[in-house]
């Protein structure tokens, strides 16, 4: 998965460009350190998906066309130089009343809030803070994948169809861990609404990132209308 989603990133970056040949199997998974098998099943994925051409007995060219379906498809950080491989690190997380200061979402008065530092290439770039409306249950105990979406599908039947940014500055909050930046620091600001269906949105989150170490990407496509 780790594999996949470092090239589907760097695809949509446009860090390896239409038409380009990747290096040979064996130098590519001694460049990601995995194996040869590893690396050709997550080739293989990123061929169904249509983003890469294999060629028999020339190797495996990058095709923009298909779509970049990979499990942080609706993470929009990426590094300065573009692409980069999410982390996320679990700093808290329960279920309690919605606090006065989050604008209105969901139909129940409590969610699961979670709080998390987020990472590209393990260099840390954000923390975020996501609400959960509890109509939707909970996830305050219980294993968890770091991708939350997944979580939300495998535990409660849940899966977020679309969603809405909003983007501007703010101070890092005062929880933020030291190794990413001083409390009240400014920084780059997404507020985050999330549906499920129809109805209101079930789930409300807010991240401050470091815009000296991530910049927030929204790519459309070239057939979007205007």
């Amino acid at each position: 998965m780790q594999i996949s989603e470092v090239l589907i990133r760097d695809i949509t970056a446009g860090r390896l460009a239409e038409g380009a040949r990747l290096p040979p199997e064996r130098d590519l998974a001694v460049q990601m350190g995995t194996s040869v098998g590893t690396l050709r099943k997550a080739l293989a994925h990123l061929t169904e998906q249509g983003l890469l051409h294999r060629v028999q007995g020339s190797g495996n060219y990058v095709r923009k066309g298909g779509p970049a379906a990979g499990v942080y498809a609706m993470f929009r950080l990426e590094r300065r130089s573009g692409g980069g491989l999410p982390r996320a690190e679990m700093l808290d997380r329960a279920l309690m009343d919605k606090p006065a200061d989050l604008p209105a979402f969901g139909r129940a008065p409590a969610a699961t809030r979670f709080r998390r530092l987020r990472a590209l290439d393990d260099q840390p770039v954000a923390v975020e803070e996501i609400w959960l409306d509890a109509s939707a249950g909970s996830l305050a105990e219980g294993p968890l994948s770091e991708s939350l979406y997944r979580s939300y599908t495998a535990r409660l039947g849940l899966t977020i169809q679309r969603a809405e940014d909003r983007v501007r500055l703010a101070p890092f909050p005062a929880w933020t861990p030291p190794q990413l930046a001083p409390p009240d620091t400014m920084a780059g600001f997404v507020e985050r609404f999330a549906w499920a269906g129809p109805g209101p949105a079930i789930e409300y989150s807010r991240t401050w990132f470091d815009g000296t170490r991530a910049h927030y990407v929204q790519r459309l496509s070239e057939t979007a209308s205007q």
